[in-house]
């Protein structure tokens, strides 16, 4: 025989379309015929429905991707190609959840690498052994039911749901509180338009319009968080009776998959639990305009809306909880914190109500003035240090610093000098931006002076050991002083030379 007749004799072309009835019984390799070359059937994989040489029927049974498949022997394969469609039983298990990509695949394994269930197919080529840990989940699955990490989910979950219905307790309490608030507001302003005249009629349905307006979006947002709430407790609901009947039912592959959803889920939603908080506070309250009184025919308001918000400064990446220690106006819509046990200075953007950026320092910040515009001063008392920070597109950014002394808290910026307190030992300086130190003074007068304000005529200073608010001059000069406080602290001064003083004690 000629070696062409041999090589025709044992190859097989892959575009054949039509086998005759003898070739039909013929029980051969299918992936080795593919390829061009036809050998003899030693097995069968009923997962694959395909015949198997020897070669093929042994690496089936080591790659880690068909290891799991049942395969038959030669005396129970079946006997012809036309039977190798049939439907044989596959490994009993409970994967029936079909891959999104693979709709006739079902999902049967797991990367560990990407925290992914997967199909064969996303397995093989989008998932390789040869890059990613991948396991089959009746490997790792067995002892899933009533393990700790099933418990410890369906805790988490549990926890979540108490507290999101705790949200919704306190959204509903807010709700009644924020119309309480209205109501209160519109009493004071009646009993106020009965002291003028009848002038007063249009004015006051003009302001019980902007209460309106205010009370609807009060109730607009509340609800949104309400309606939010009450969503994730549904679905923690429908996730906590899935998991249970799951484990239940001793479904051990279906409750893995479900477990490591549910873990994704609980991180998304812990994020999610952080934006809520922000619609914490809804109280409205209306100063009175006793100008209106003399000035009644050039007023168009009869009370100005204050509605109080609290601005939820806390991030996700914060290790400890927060503690605003300094805080300074930059525009209409931004203000500077810093918060001292998380190392960080925080811009807080008011329309939003969030924090749009942060600065993580080495070192806690105490205090924090405006020196431009554009540009702010931070101090660090660990550090002996005077950190100078800019702002610009709403990003924080480190610029140089200047070394003190000792340690500095207060801080305070008028025309180019900075005015710094000092606890060991208590004094207060005026410093260049250079550091260079221009005044000392304040010694055995002030004690522990923990905040510091300064116009261009006087320098005030928030003593907490004494309990008083000391005023000097910029000489250095005692001028005053103001006592009968419980714990001064921050302080900040109007365009009218008036002092604001924080009061810890008195919660004022």
């Amino acid at each position: 025989m000629a070696a062409s007749d041999l090589k025709s004799s044992t190859q097989f072309s892959p575009q054949t379309t039509s086998l005759s009835s003898d070739e039909d019984l013929q029980v051969y390799c299918q992936p080795c015929d593919e390829e061009g070359t036809r050998l003899p059937a030693h097995g069968y994989c009923t997962n694959c429905k395909e015949h198997l040489c020897k070669v093929c029927f042994t690496v089936h049974k080591k790659h880690k991707l068909s290891k799991h498949h049942i395969l038959l022997d030669a005396t129970s394969m079946p006997k012809s190609l036309q039977h190798s469609t049939a439907t044989y039983l596959d490994q009993p298990d409970d994967l029936t959840t079909p891959c999104k990509k693979h709709p006739k695949e079902m999902m049967k394994f797991y990367c560990n690498d990407h925290r992914q269930s997967l199909c064969s197919v996303c397995a093989t080529f989008e998932h390789p052994v040869t890059s990613c840990n991948v396991n089959y989940i009746p490997d790792v699955s067995g002892n899933i039911i009533n393990s700790k990490q099933y418990k410890d989910i369906l805790k988490t979950v549990n926890n979540i749901s108490d507290q999101y219905q705790q949200i919704v307790k306190d959204v509903q309490k807010m709700t009644d509180k924020s119309s309480s608030s209205l109501k209160e507001a519109l009493a004071n302003i009646r009993k106020f338009r009965q002291e003028i005249n009848q002038r007063l009629d249009e004015l006051e349905r003009q302001t019980e319009n902007e209460a309106t307006v205010i009370e609807q979006e009060n109730k607009k947002h509340l609800k949104v968080v309400e309606t939010t709430c009450e969503d994730v407790i549904k679905a923690m609901k429908r996730l906590s009776d899935n998991i249970r009947r799951l484990n239940t039912s001793n479904q051990a592959d279906q409750l893995f998959m479900e477990l490591k959803l549910a873990e994704k889920k609980m991180k998304d939603i812990e994020d999610k639990s952080l934006q809520l908080t922000s619609y914490n506070n809804s109280e409205v309250t209306c100063k009175i305009n006793e100008g209106i009184l003399v000035m009644l025919r050039t007023e168009t308001s009869l009370a100005t809306w204050i509605q109080k918000r609290d601005i939820c400064v806390k991030r996700s990446e914060d290790n400890s909880t927060c503690w605003i220690t300094g805080i300074t106006y930059l525009s209409p819509d931004l203000l500077v914190v810093t918060d001292h046990d998380n190392n960080t200075v925080k811009l807080l953007d008011t329309s939003s109500q969030s924090v749009c950026d942060q600065l993580q320092l080495d070192y806690k910040p105490w205090d924090i003035t405006t020196v431009t515009s554009t540009e702010l001063a931070v101090t660090l008392p660990d550090k002996h240090a005077i950190q100078f920070v800019s702002i610009s597109s709403q990003k924080i950014k480190s610029k140089h610093s200047v070394k003190v002394h000792e340690s500095c808290y207060g801080v305070s910026c008028y025309q180019d000098k900075l005015v710094v307190s000092f606890f060991y030992p208590a004094k207060l300086q005026i410093l260049d931006m250079k550091g260079t130190v221009l005044t000392i003074f304040g010694e055995n007068i002030v004690h522990e002076p923990r905040y510091v304000a300064c116009n261009s005529s006087s320098i005030y200073v928030s003593d907490v050991e004494t309990r008083k608010v000391t005023r000097f001059n910029w000489q250095g000069d005692l001028i005053g002083s103001y006592g009968r406080m419980g714990f001064p602290s921050g302080l900040a001064l109007s365009d009218g030379d008036t002092i604001f003083v924080c009061d810890k004690e008195r919660k004022s």
